[in-house]
């Protein structure tokens, strides 16, 4: 997947309205970052790197397979596929979401 297609996804997922409420990055290296504003009304979900209270570091090809529900964020943090750097509860509130 593209990041232009994660980032739909994700969009997506969220809705407009989530309870999420917090600004989230996932950060794909060389392939670009996805930003997430949950906290304005309708949220903001674009590709520019901004501050965010919680940054989960990954690869494109990890960030598809735990949109895809192939990945277990625990299980994906547990084997260092995603890295977290932040607020910790706003991960744990992401899975609800994605």
């Amino acid at each position: 997947m593209t990041l232009q297609i994660c980032t739909e996804k994700i969009r997506n997922k969220l809705g407009q309205d989530s309870s999420l409420n917090a600004r989230l990055k996932f950060d794909c290296g060389d392939e670009g970052v996805i930003f997430v504003d949950a906290i304005v009304r309708p949220h903001v979900v674009d590709n520019q790197s901004r501050d965010a209270d919680c940054t989960v570091s990954l690869s494109l090809d990890d960030l598809t397979a735990l949109l895809a529900g192939e990945l277990n964020p625990v299980n994906g943090f547990m084997s260092g596929k995603l890295k977290l750097a932040g607020d910790m509860s706003i991960a744990m509130r992401l899975q609800k979401v994605v």
